[in-house]
């Protein structure tokens, strides 16, 4: 018996030991969704439960006027993967999203906002492809199930978004997306610039991919209000030049400050002339009036650029624009 042990080949163990299936973290945004809940948390549990790794759902109240916190509360006491978080009035889905990935402890993170109203189960196709090697999986709505105004409205912002930041996205501000810890931690989002996360994570140089989420039908949000069409364009110039002019402002508004001064010149040196040369007078010329207000408005921008040229210049230490994704020594 001793010689049969003897001449069995030895197995050698492994020296790099199996690493543990990451956990992942599922945020949710809530928002006046009183009766709602429980049948979305059963979903999403069964769901996360037969995707076989641990994981954690995080509800977060934005300031809900209805009973939407007392069942957040319930659902939390008799599930302990659940947390919950009660904003003290809507802060919107920028801060709902901050606080959440804060009290995250998963390395992968999904979140999603019941405005939306996704179905849950699609979640995890968005995890999926994280395990692919993408950094940021982005939740694309199909079919759309909202109002014709608003799929217009986000055709238009899809559009303009995609011919500034030089992007093929579909969706978004879909508010479903999946990403790594690490890019929360590398992208700034405040105000409403949340939906704009896939953008600037592009330009950190992360991949980016869509997958397709249903959408369900219900009550939507709609856009009425033209200030909600001017905070989108206002958004989406923040997030042209953080993206691009971050460290370098007098590039954008040397450029416009340029054209201005050269144009308001121009007006300026042609009515010069032609009063000189005695063509007629200049004065109460609507001209004289356009000439001036470029060529002051031009010097005012070349001014603020240079100015933030030596903001930059005196902080660019504590300034990191890249994002290095792997060091080898």
């Amino acid at each position: 018996m001793e010689e049969i042990i003897a001449e069995m080949p030895r197995v050698e163990k492994s020296e790099k030991p199996i690493p543990a299936p990451k956990k992942v973290s599922v945020i949710v945004a809530v928002h006046d969704q009183e009766g709602e809940l429980s049948d979305l948390h059963a979903e999403l549990y069964a769901t996360l439960t037969d995707y076989a790794r641990p994981f954690e759902i995080i509800y977060v109240d934005d300031g809900s006027t209805d009973a939407t916190w007392q069942e957040l509360r319930t659902i939390a006491q008799a599930d302990p993967s659940v947390r919950v978080v009660k904003m003290r009035a809507p802060f919107g889905e920028a801060s709902v999203l901050d606080a959440g990935v804060k009290l995250a402890q998963g390395e992968c993170i999904a979140y999603f906002t019941c405005r939306v109203r996704v179905k849950p189960g699609d979640i995890v196709r968005l995890l999926a492809r994280l395990d692919e090697g993408y950094d940021v999986v982005l939740g694309v709505r199909s079919p759309r199930r909202d109002s014709r105004l608003n799929q217009f409205v986000s055709r238009l912002f899809n559009g303009m978004t995609n011919y500034f930041m030089e992007l093929h996205l579909s969706d978004i501000n879909s508010g479903v997306l999946a990403a790594r810890k690490e890019v929360f931690d590398h992208v700034p989002f405040y105000g409403s610039l949340n939906a704009f996360i896939p953008v600037m994570a592009h330009k950190q140089g992360y991949k980016i991919i869509e997958e397709k989420v249903e959408q369900l039908p219900g009550r939507f949000n709609q856009s009425l209000y033209l200030k909600d069409y001017i905070r989108r364009f206002l958004d989406l110039i923040s997030v042209i030049f953080l993206s691009k002019y971050s460290k370098k402002p007098l590039h954008f508004l040397g450029f416009v400050g340029a054209v201005f001064t050269i144009v308001g010149a121009a007006i300026n040196l042609y009515l010069f002339f032609y009063r000189v040369m005695g063509i007629g007078g200049i004065a109460g010329k609507p001209m004289l009036l356009l000439g001036t207000m470029l060529l002051i408005i031009g010097i005012q921008m070349i001014s603020i650029g240079l100015l933030g040229e030596i903001i930059i210049f005196t902080h660019a230490r504590n300034i990191k624009e890249y994002n290095i994704e792997e060091i080898i020594e």
